[in-house]
């Protein structure tokens, strides 16, 4: 899904959703709003969703986001751009990757099933790259 439900709104402003994003726990946002979240607390680490309080260690914007050509999208996408370079990078404990891995392998298959789908080369990258890193470090574990 590139795009959040069409009858849900975002749970910050509780409004239809603007500039849409969704976070790696699933759950989808305003980009503004979910940016006002982070930027509202300390901004040296990731922040927690709202709905259920796991860590934000990457948000994609939803199709709409990527759509849309004027200066407030292209300020949102620069926003969360800069989220994912500082929070996404880092190598997260075993049990956030496993959290991650079902939002990760549905996002992937969804992509790779739907080529009118263009996310970016940079986020499916992350996914395979999330997914296989996770895989090596289970049967590392399991092996050893």
């Amino acid at each position: 899904m590139s795009s959040p439900p069409v009858d849900d709104l975002c749970c910050v402003c509780h409004e239809r959703f603007n500039l849409p994003c969704q976070a790696n726990c699933s759950h989808w946002f305003c980009g503004n709003c979910i940016m006002r979240v982070w930027s509202s607390g300390f901004t040296l680490q990731p922040c927690k969703c709202p709905l259920c309080r796991r860590l934000i260690t990457l948000l994609l914007p939803g199709a709409s986001l990527y759509q849309s050509y004027d200066r407030e999208a292209y300020q949102v996408l620069r926003k969360i751009e800069n989220y994912n370079r500082q929070f996404g990078r880092g190598s997260n404990g075993l049990i956030q990757r496993f959290q991650d891995l079902p939002f990760f392998l549905r996002r992937l298959l969804r992509e790779w099933m739907d080529p009118q789908r263009a996310l970016p080369l940079a986020f499916r990258a992350r996914t395979v790259l999330s997914v296989s890193s996770c895989k090596n470090i289970t049967w590392q574990n399991v092996m050893h």
